[in-house]
């Protein structure tokens, strides 16, 4: 639709011989005051203005933005574009085909349900560190990533050709975010629209929250619920209020011996404790001129790790360079130039824009960190790692023990390779609980490999070393320092300790291109550090199983044992089952550490070992110089090899070229997949929406403790046998062998309802001492424990509504619509918590499941709710006149199963639908429902 131009914004820009139609911010009162971020808002709003989703108040609203207060101008952000990655995006599509066949029954045109916004998925998800330290091992994990997924490959090749403007790179390519800023991002994007050659601010929403790393490159973008993104996929915009913006000023340069790493998690750390959750970061001042664009990707990737919507570096030369070396056209380099000084998003250091809040840092204070044992903000100075370990271990208790936060990866026999454990999925201990905390003192084992080796292990062993994930992949700087030090390493000597899992996995094809060069891939496999893939691994859960021998040891004996990667994401349990401590490290210190072989290691007073002449060799010893790093960078790094790599990036080899492929319109579901079917979501829809109704006479499903995550509420990892899920793949003769994982059959709602809240480390509070998915069933005598699976069922079969109640940060983690979509099948009504996620929360409206909080100051333990009572809800009824309530009245009277002399309680519950899009969408009975009826 043709924008209204109330403002008279649109111009003409030409740049060489080529006109671009454009809408100027100058037309704007206040736009020279905006931050960056909000003038990218801006100017999608001008070129989108039509009167009813985007109004000319809404545009005067934003220039007359007001930094200070607290936000509470809705605004309809349109993305140009979606990005999304395997786990995440087969669900996504599954939906898109859904929707087609619902157009039909509704008497549409199928062809209606078509991405309006360009969308790209990139393979990264699949493939496991299943081999590791030989030269076969990318080849072997390949083709078992083949063998597993086949089905759903098939599923994604045939949505490349039956929808239009949606591309698939395939296995064995890279990850997501790097082939994003290395490859599909544009800076300034353009589009024909209405005959004219329109040029505007590239923007992307995508369904991993890493998404943010594209910020570095000047792309206003962030990850949402795949459901946010399906809707943005079919032309909705994104609802959103304007936020506030924190400005980060940068002054200094990175002192000698301190990596990109460090500085993002000195920045994590002083951003978490600033609080920045629901804002937009930016970064400014002189010093961001001396931040290296990779630097900027690698900061503005952990911005969901200290909570931030996004982390924005403007544009300036800088980002032009960068452009240039990946291989993008000199044509499109000239054009971000011209557009971004002709829209004032060139960067001018000595302009500084009004911000919410500021912060600043010297990056000369910046000193070589990690983070752990369980969480990104966490950073341990280096120097002070050793004793930190020592301390986190006397402090482990039987809850951390248990690992409360996130799931872990079922151990396997020999012959039965793991399933995946993606990114956003983990995996599950098979052997059965066990109630002591490890012990703290020394407790050295011995081990005996099948191969004649024989080493002792103790708590704090390093069993996995990884060098992993887009956050650091995509850092030249940090990836070549990596190899030095492995060459400086082998020069003298050093190996890598036995009982070290080591794996590397490049972001993209152009990371094994420049070590080739560098001449470092010979030392860095010396080491053991083979490549075992190229997408996300041990970052995501990935890491593939440990040797038996060291497996069993850790188990038998109950092991602290530890990992240490360059990812963005350290959760307990994510890594792998028989690791309890996870530890952030830049790709030189996972090197340092496999070569150290423990976290209880000093690298100021221990030596890593001892060279030919048998004198101690310490890391001072083998640290590559700044210089170089940087002389490396130079000579190996050029723009052929990213035009190379990505000059077919979209074909895939063979293996992906020759896979049977289905044709037509609407696919074809086949009854006897487990891996893809047709979900429920429109099952008996009708034209009208049916009329909001309050909640009565609902059950408490779940009582949830503070900090649960997406990860304990989506399903994740691998599937036990004993499980609904299993159960559900053995009764359709699934053998155990095959089940893969729940972010593998994330396509088969059947199997991930099952998984929903079935966590090994989620703690239903209406039990006592147990973990996992359990419930109590009041729908029985005595309300006996039950799956929450089977409890759903039994009350969904009694009409029975049920409602989660939880504390504080519900939801938070990786962007997860299984988390919303299995809650909603699961037939919960309502969320009650003291506070959300931002994602997860919208997703629960998008699911029409409605969230609310807990009055200010209260919480389930201030109100003394137990879990037991009969909890009913009203005022929400008020929705359908058009009213979104700031509250509604929650009754949680006694039941049968309370304890005696329990008193009624009532309270006011604050509805957290925050913009009249949010409502349409509820009103709806979710966001597809609000979009179907919309396109029909």
């Amino acid at each position: 639709m043709s924008a209204i131009n109330s403002f008279g914004a649109k111009d003409t820009l030409r740049v060489g011989s080529t006109d671009y139609e454009v809408y100027r911010l100058d037309k704007v009162a206040g736009y020279e005051r905006l931050p960056f971020s909000l003038k990218v808002l801006l100017e999608n709003l001008l070129r989108t203005e039509d009167g009813k989703n985007v109004t000319k108040e809404q545009i005067q609203a934003l220039g007359s933005w007001d930094a200070a207060a607290e936000p509470d101008t809705e605004i309809q952000f349109t993305p140009a574009r979606v990005v999304m990655q395997d786990f995440t995006g087969v669900p996504c599509i599954v939906d898109l085909a859904t929707m087609r066949e619902a157009m039909v029954a509704l008497g549409g045109d199928p062809e209606k349900i078509n991405p309006l916004a360009p969308a790209e998925l990139v393979i990264d998800h699949s493939v496991i560190a299943d081999l590791f330290g030989t030269p076969d091992a990318l080849e072997r994990n390949v083709e078992i990533e083949y063998q597993r997924n086949g089905e759903r490959y098939q599923f994604l090749r045939w949505g490349q050709t039956a929808f239009d403007d949606f591309k698939v790179v395939p296995p064995g390519t890279g990850i997501v975010h790097q082939v994003n800023i290395e490859h599909l991002a544009k800076v300034t994007y353009t589009r024909t629209v209405d005959g004219a050659l329109r040029a505007y601010p590239d923007t992307c929403v995508g369904t991993d929250s890493h998404t943010t790393m594209v910020n570095g490159l000047g792309v206003l973008g962030w990850g949402v619920g795949g459901i946010e993104a399906e809707a943005a996929m079919l032309g909705q915009p994104v609802s959103m209020l304007i936020p506030k913006v924190v400005g980060f000023k940068l002054k200094g340069s990175i002192p000698a011996g301190v990596t990109a790493t460090d500085v993002v998690l000195t920045i994590t750390d002083m951003l978490r404790r600033h609080g920045v959750v629901g804002k937009f970061v930016e970064f400014y001042g002189e010093g961001v001129a001396q931040v290296p664009l990779a630097n900027r990707a690698t900061i503005g990737n952990m911005s969901p790790e200290f909570g931030s919507t996004a982390a924005m570096f403007p544009i300036d030369d800088v980002t032009l360079d960068y452009l240039r070396l990946t291989g993008r056209s000199e044509e499109q380099v000239q054009l971000v130039e011209a557009y971004s000084k002709l829209q004032t998003l060139w960067h001018d250091p000595a302009v500084e824009p009004v911000f919410s809040e500021y912060l600043e840092l010297d990056l000369g204070t910046v000193v070589p960190s990690i983070a752990g044992p369980k969480r990104p903000q966490d950073r341990i100075e280096l120097t002070n790692a050793k004793t930190q370990f020592e301390h986190d271990l006397t402090n482990y208790t039987t809850v951390v023990h248990d690992l409360v936060d996130l799931e872990v990866a079922e151990s396997f026999p020999a012959s039965d390779p793991p399933g995946n454990t993606p990114e956003n999925e983990h995996s599950e201990h098979v052997h059965t609980h066990r109630s002591h905390a490890p012990k703290t003192v020394s407790q050295p084992v011995d081990v005996h490999l099948a191969t004649g080796e024989q080493f002792v292990i103790d708590h704090g062993a390093v069993t996995i070393a990884a060098i992993t994930s887009c956050t650091n992949t995509s850092n030249p700087s940090v990836m070549l320092a990596a190899g030095l030090l492995a060459r400086n390493a082998v020069n003298k000597g050093l190996k890598a300790k036995p009982w070290v899992k080591t794996t590397l996995a490049p972001g993209s094809k152009v990371v094994t291109d420049y070590y080739e060069k560098a001449g470092l891939t010979d030392d860095l496999e010396a080491l053991g550090f083979y490549t075992v893939g190229y997408g996300c691994t041990t970052c995501i859960g990935n890491s593939g199983p440990l040797a038996d021998e060291i497996s069993a040891a850790v188990n038998e004996h109950d092991l602290a044992v530890t990992a240490v990667l360059s990812g963005n994401r350290n959760f307990e349990g994510r890594i792998n089952p028989d690791v309890k401590m996870n530890y952030l490290a830049s790709p030189p210190l996972v090197i340092a550490y496999a070569l150290a072989g423990s976290m209880n290691f000093d690298f100021e007073r221990d030596a890593l070992g001892t060279d030919a002449d048998g004198n101690e060799v310490y890391l001072k010893d083998i640290w590559p110089d700044a210089s170089e790093v940087q002389r490396t960078i130079d000579e190996s790094i050029d723009t052929d090899m990213f035009r190379t790599q990505y000059a077919s990036v979209f074909d895939g080899d063979e293996r992906w070229r020759s896979l049977p492929t289905p044709a037509g319109s609407v696919f074809e579901w086949d009854a006897e997949s487990t891996y893809v079917r047709k979900p429920p979501y429109f099952d008996g829809m009708t034209l009208e929406p049916t009329p909001v109704r309050d909640i009565t006479g609902a059950r408490v499903l779940a009582k949830l403790g503070d900090s649960v995550t997406t990860d304990h509420i989506s399903p994740a990892g691998s599937i036990k046998a004993d499980s609904p899920a299993g159960r559900y793949l053995t009764e359709h003769g699934v053998d155990r062998k095959d089940f893969n994982s729940y972010g593998s059959r994330r396509g088969n709602h059947e199997v991930m309802i099952r998984g929903t809240f079935a966590n090994i480390r989620l703690k239903n509070l209406l039990l006592d001492g147990v973990e996992g998915g359990y419930t109590r069933d009041f729908t029985q005598a005595d309300g006996p424990q039950s799956s929450i699976y089977d409890a759903s069922v039994n009350y969904q079969e009694r009409g029975i509504p049920l409602v989660v109640l939880g504390g504080k940060e519900y939801g938070s983690g990786s962007s997860r619509d299984w988390a919303a979509k299995g809650t909603s099948l699961l037939g919960v009504k309502a969320v009650i918590t003291e506070s959300f996620e931002r994602i997860h929360r919208s997703n629960l409206i998008g699911m029409g499941v409605v969230p609310l909080q807990f009055p200010a100051g209260e919480s389930v333990q201030s109100l003394g709710l137990d879990g037991t009572e009969i909890i009913s809800i009203s005022g929400l009824e008020a929705l359908n006149e058009g009213v979104t309530p700031k509250t509604v009245r929650v009754v949680a009277e006694p039941s049968e199963f309370s304890p005696a002399g329990k008193q009624t309680v009532e309270f006011d519950a604050v509805v957290r639908i925050d913009t009249p899009g949010e409502a349409d969408y509820y009103r709806n009975g979710g966001i597809l429902q609000y979009v179907l009826r919309s396109l029909v």
